[in-house]
């Protein structure tokens, strides 16, 4: 990765760690998860809102983080990355974002599936950034799971 780049994606990561997307926690809301990375101190707290109807659109991501500028500009990538998408559509996105960090730089992201997550990449050849930029991703996960499980 040049200079260039590597500069381009820190800035991406700084701006979505300072200007975070989405952050605060809102209503409504169908499940709500609190996730801790004990490693570092890594905190999120995640609600999921998704629309009424078979499709499961995402609503509305709403999130408190608290932890590195890694874990925090993730949970703001994450939410803009799916809110307004469905579940469906968002689950090769997950995929290819988990696949690539767990990677520890060897699989190249494609950016046209995860967008500002491309900035992330970075951590990937580092393990223990890996729970800190993963954190976000698994508290949706369990959110969609706790959602899915109350709205049966």
């Amino acid at each position: 990765m040049s200079s260039h780049l590597s500069a381009l994606y820190t800035g991406l990561v700084v701006e979505h760690d300072k200007r975070p997307l989405h952050a605060g926690l809102r209503e409504p809301f169908g499940a709500e998860v609190h996730h801790v990375n004990p490693t570092c101190g890594d905190e999120i707290t995640l609600r999921l809102h998704l629309a009424d109807g078979a499709a499961e659109r995402i609503e509305d991501v709403s999130y408190d983080a608290v932890g590195c500028a890694m874990s925090r500009a993730s949970a703001s990538i994450m939410a803009d990355l799916l809110i307004g998408r469905t579940v469906v559509e968002m689950e090769p996105v997950r995929e290819h974002f988990e696949e690539v960090m767990r990677s520890r730089g060897r699989l190249d992201g494609d950016e046209e599936l995860i967008g500002d997550g491309i900035a992330l990449l970075g951590a990937a050849k580092f393990p223990a950034r890996v729970k800190c930029v993963l954190m976000p991703w698994k508290a949706y996960q369990a959110a969609l799971v706790e959602t899915r499980a109350l709205g049966a």
